[in-house]
Parts: C-alpha cells; sequence; structure tokens
C-alpha cells in the first residue's frame, strides 16, 4: 500500500508538470497525466475524480467539448496557433502598440521639454531683469529689510518694465487692458484697515479686515516722452501691511519649436512679483511668479516650410491602434466570463458542485485590465496632443502623465509574455505570492511612520529646514531609510534648544535603527520566503484545483486537429492577450 501511493503521488506530480502546467504545450497521453485530486475522495457522484480510478470517469461528448474548451482558453499564443492555425494577431497587435507609443512618447517628450525649457529660461531672465540685485544662489531667501528698500525695489522693477524693450535681449511685447483701471501694470497695496501695534506698552489694536489699493500703470507710446512719475507718489503703510504685488503681461514667440519641425508657440506670461511682509518680523521676502499660456499664433509664415500634419496623422493612428486593442481585450475579458459561467453551469448540472472562487478569478485575467487601463489613457493623451499641436489648449502637464502612465503600463504588460518561460516566471510568481504580505507589513509600518513624521514635524520643524512641512519631513525620513543624507540631517540640527537637540538624536537614532536594521530587514525577508518556497514546491504536495484537475483530463495535443472545431464563446475571433496556465498558477502559498 506504502509503494502504491508514493506511485500515485509521483504520478499525480508528473501530471501537474505536464498537461496541468501548460494546457498542450506536450505531446504526451495516458494514465501518468492524469493527475489525482484526493480532495474529491469524499465524493461519489459520476464524472468526478475517485482514488480507485484516479480520473475522472463516464465523460460524456458535452463533458469532452467544454473541457477541449477551457483548455483551448488556457493555452500560450503558440500553441493556440498550433491548434486552429491561427495566426498571432493579438501578440503582433501589442507589440505594435509598444513601438507606436514608445515613439509617440518621445516625440511628445521633445516638444514638451522645449516648452518647459523655454518657460524656465523666461522666469529667470524675468527675475535677473525685474528684481534688484537678484542672486539665484539666495532665491528662497531674498528679501529686503528697511523701508527704503522696499521702495528701491519696487520702483526698480517699475522701471525695468516701462523700460523693458532698450533693455532686454529677448522679444517682449506689453499686453495692455489687463491691470487696474485698464492699465498693463497694477500696483498694489494690501492692509489691515485698522492696525495699531505699540511694542513699548505691550498694546494693540487690528481691524483684520484687508484693504486693498492699487494703481494702474502705462508703458508710454512716445518713448521720448518724459515717463511719468505717479507712481512713486504711491506710499506703503509699513504700520499695517501686509504685501506689496506687482502684476503685468509680456508676450513672446519660442521659435526654437521650428527646430522639430513645429510651428512655432506664442507665449503670454502673467507675472507677479510679491513682497510679503505678513509676519511683520522685519524682514520682508520678494519672489518672482510666472504663468505660461500658450496660444496659436495669428498668421503664422515660416519660409520654405509648408503646414505637415503628419504628426496629427500619427497620434490619430495611434489611438485608433489602442481603440483596437482596447476593443480586443474588453471582448477577451468578456469572452472569459461566458466561459467562466458555462464551466459554472456544468459542475453545477452535471457534477451538483460548486466552482470555489480562485477557480472562477482564474478566468477573469488581470493582464487585460491593465492593458485596458493602459489603452484609455492612451487614447486620451493623445486627444489631447492634438489639441496641443493644433495650439487649441496648452495642457502639457496633463497629457505628459496620460501619455507617460500608458508607456508604462505598456512596457510592464510585456512581463506577461515571459511568464510563457519558467525561468522568468518564477521571479514573477514570487512577486504575486508576496504581495499580500508584503501590503500587509507596509500597513503596519505605515502607522510607526506616520508617527515619526507628525512627531518630527511638530517638534523638529521649527528648527531644521528638512522638517518645516510635513511633506518635507516624509521625503527626509524616506532618504534616511535609504541611507541618504544622514549626516547632513544630523549636522543642520539647530543647537539653540539643548532639550530639542537631545530629543531631536534620540528621534533620529531611534528611526533609522528602527527602519534599517529592522523594518527593510523583514520586508526583504518576506520576499525572500515567498521566492524560497516557489523554488521548492516541487518537493511538496502542491494542491491541485478542480479547474485544473478537469482541465488536465484532456490529453489531446495542440497539434492533433481535434481544436480546430473549438469555440470558447461566440466571440472568439481576434481575442488579445491570452495567456498560459502554468504550474506556478496552481500554487496556493500561505
Amino acid at each position: 500500500m506504502a509503494a502504491t501511493g508514493r506511485r500515485d503521488s509521483s504520478a499525480e506530480q508528473t501530471g501537474l508538470f505536464s498537461s496541468a502546467s501548460h494546457y498542450g504545450s506536450t505531446e504526451s497521453s495516458g494514465e501518468h497525466d492524469r493527475p489525482t485530486n484526493s480532495n474529491d475522495t469524499n465524493h461519489n457522484k459520476p464524472n468526478i475524480l475517485t482514488p480507485a480510478a484516479g480520473h475522472w470517469v463516464s465523460a460524456n461528448q458535452e463533458e469532452e467539448d467544454i473541457r477541449r474548451k477551457l483548455k483551448y482558453f488556457f493555452m500560450s499564443p503558440c500553441d493556440k496557433y498550433h491548434a486552429k492555425g491561427r495566426k498571432p494577431f493579438k501578440l503582433v497587435l501589442q507589440l505594435l502598440k509598444i513601438v507606436i507609443v514608445t515613439a509617440q512618447l518621445t516625440v511628445f517628450g521633445i516638444s514638451n521639454q522645449v516648452a518647459v525649457t523655454f518657460k524656465e529660461e523666461n522666469t529667470m531672465t524675468f527675475k535677473h531683469l525685474f528684481l534688484k540685485e537678484y542672486d539665484p544662489s539666495s532665491d528662497d531667501s531674498f528679501a529686503v529689510y528697511t523701508q527704503q528698500d522696499v521702495y528701491d525695489h519696487m520702483f526698480y522693477t517699475i522701471e525695468k518694465y516701462l523700460t523693458l524693450p532698450e533693455t532686454t535681449v529677448g522679444r517682449y511685447a506689453y499686453v495692455y487692458n489687463v491691470g487696474v483701471n485698464g492699465s498693463a501694470l497694477s500696483l498694489c497695496q494690501q492692509y489691515y484697515k485698522k492696525g495699531q501695534i505699540d511694542p513699548a506698552n505691550d498694546t494693540f489694536n487690528i481691524d483684520p479686515l484687508v484693504v486693498t489699493d492699487c494703481i494702474g500703470v502705462n508703458p508710454l507710446s512716445v518713448p521720448q516722452t518724459q515717463l511719468t512719475s505717479s507712481y512713486k507718489n504711491f506710499t506703503l503703510k509699513f504700520h499695517k501691511l501686509i504685501n506689496v504685488t506687482i502684476q503685468f503681461q509680456l508676450k513672446a514667440i519660442n521659435i526654437q519649436t521650428i527646430i522639430n519641425n513645429e510651428i512655432p508657440d506664442c507665449y503670454t506670461f502673467h507675472i507677479t512679483i510679491v513682497m510679503d511682509n505678513q509676519a511683520h518680523s522685519g524682514k520682508v521676502k520678494i519672489w518672482l511668479e510666472n504663468k505660461a499660456m500658450i496660444r496659436e499664433c495669428k498668421d503664422p509664415s515660416v519660409s520654405g516650410h509648408a503646414e505637415s500634419y503628419t504628426r496629427v496623422a500619427f497620434d490619430v493612428a495611434v489611438a485608433l491602434v489602442c481603440l483596437l486593442s482596447l476593443l480586443l481585450c474588453g471582448r477577451s475579458l468578456l469572452r472569459g466570463v461566458v466561459l467562466q459561467q458555462e464551466f459554472v453551469q456544468f459542475f453545477k448540472e452535471s457534477l451538483d458542485r460548486k466552482v470555489c472562487w480562485a477557480d472562477r478569478l482564474e478566468f477573469i485575467n488581470g493582464w487585460y485590465i491593465l492593458l485596458i487601463i493602459s489603452d484609455i489613457f492612451t487614447i486620451t493623451g493623445s486627444i489631447i496632443k492634438i489639441g496641443i499641436e493644433s495650439k487649441t489648449i496648452s495642457t502639457y502637464d496633463i497629457c505628459g502623465i496620460l501619455l507617460g502612465t500608458s508607456t508604462l503600463l505598456v512596457w510592464v504588460g510585456v512581463i506577461r509574455y515571459l511568464t510563457f518561460f519558467q525561468k522568468y516566471n518564477i521571479l514573477i510568481i514570487t512577486l504575486r505570492v508576496a504581495f499580500p504580505n508584503v501590503i500587509r507589513f507596509c500597513c503596519c509600518v505605515a502607522v510607526i511612520y506616520l508617527g515619526y513624521c507628525f512627531c518630527g514635524w511638530i517638534v523638529l520643524g521649527p528648527y531644521h529646514v528638512k522638517f518645516r512641512s510635513l511633506s518635507m519631513v516624509s521625503e527626509c525620513l524616506f532618504s534616511l531609510i535609504n541611507g541618504d543624507d544622514m549626516f547632513v540631517t544630523f549636522s543642520e540640527m539647530q543647537e539653540s534648544s539643548t532639550l530639542v537637540w537631545v530629543f531631536s538624536q534620540l528621534y533620529l537614532y531611534t528611526f533609522i535603527s528602527l527602519f534599517i536594521y529592522m523594518v527593510l530587514s523583514l520586508f526583504i525577508a518576506l520576499i525572500t520566503g515567498a521566492y524560497e518556497t516557489i523554488k521548492h514546491q516541487t518537493q511538496e504536495s502542491i494542491h491541485i484545483t478542480d479547474l485544473h484537475a478537469f482541465i488536465a483530463e484532456c490529453t489531446d495535443a495542440p497539434t492533433s486537429g481535434k481544436f480546430r472545431g473549438v469555440e470558447t464563446s461566440p466571440c472568439s475571433f481576434f481575442c488579445c492577450c491570452d495567456r498560459t496556465t502554468t504550474y506556478e498558477d496552481v500554487l496556493l502559498v500561505n
């Protein structure tokens, strides 16, 4: 009996590697290809596994048909080609989509880089033009400390604006009727309606209602005429001043796009210079903000350059290919659901048994969902890109996010084809098996991590530049976990408060020790444990589900010709992204 048990176990494991492993990738047949499902020994119904027979018995034609449908559904594209002689159009479509989507992203990336560079360079130009004694190294700390300096910087900005055509190297144009009273430039100050502060007597009387006082300044149409000096009579109320703002707009044309064979873009820069005195600490911070609007130029003319619709046609082609892929993937999902219902109904009516949810989910391929999301992003991004190229919209950031994410998902989808090779598949299955435990572990660690973030933000924020905001704290702690900027983080801690300094040392040492020596080690151990489990799984008794045991009974080879009359569902034409269920797919790892 013991020898018989060992032979049965050996036969079961052999069956797992042959029929149930790749569903048609082997040419072997016979009793040794039929696995024994030990979970079915307590059932006495017909057409189920029994210890005596070791396979499904009393199979009728209907059972064989649905078994062949299931086996064909889980075949690889190569086996499906041998089974029905159909060319792998779906595989070719996905490979084509990878190429054209990547090419589209590359073309858009070049255009986007030109646009972003032009905006950043103009922002730096405006800072040097309109900010007095501007130093790029002190951009974040650029400030003045006396009333005269505030007036000097304010008047300097306006004078530079009025003389811009004679001083700047670039080609800029004023925008009129955008400021106060139809002016080109708006000079405004915001202050409290009532503000009396007497530090000597420790008294104050403030009305928090904010009042805004503005005047408009226009560039003169005749440069030889004496410049107006009305803005120099603008008096600031420093005792209750909140901020001073100077707002104006300038137009420019980005002609460097001609290098990329594109029509130049017309830009409108919305420039705001802020002198912030909200803290009333004696330090008035100064910064410049620049927002760019891109519009289509009027009557563009480039010598020797005819208007080309090549890029628009290419974007339309990409959108159509992705739309076809979307329809095929959606139909494949529908086909899987239809086949699942057919299989569930067969088990219920013929065998009087229920199909577990694990077997039902085998029919829902996650790669289809991934590709559908990628196709939706690509189609949406292509439509926005066409609008950008036609100069009707200028949402470069949204288009970049959509196209970049879609390209990422498309390339991730390549992993699916690597699952057809066992040596690559074991790594992918390791990630899939370890993923649930990793997510649960990360949820537990996130609680501790957030606790350190809030503590560091509240306690160390006033004394350390890397802890000034919650997002900066999270970035700093994540860098510490990866061993980055450790000494700098310790050394930049101010020692103005001894108690806080001691607390910071305890805070940093405990965080680094906990997360580097414990959390990261446990994180790696989870993935390593999953890999070792899968690597040595052949040495253990593997549980096989009813679905795979049922399919493994079909010993017909793909080249037998018996699959040419099999239709898995009414929508079997051009299904995309079919997959092979490998030996690792049937594992249940705790």
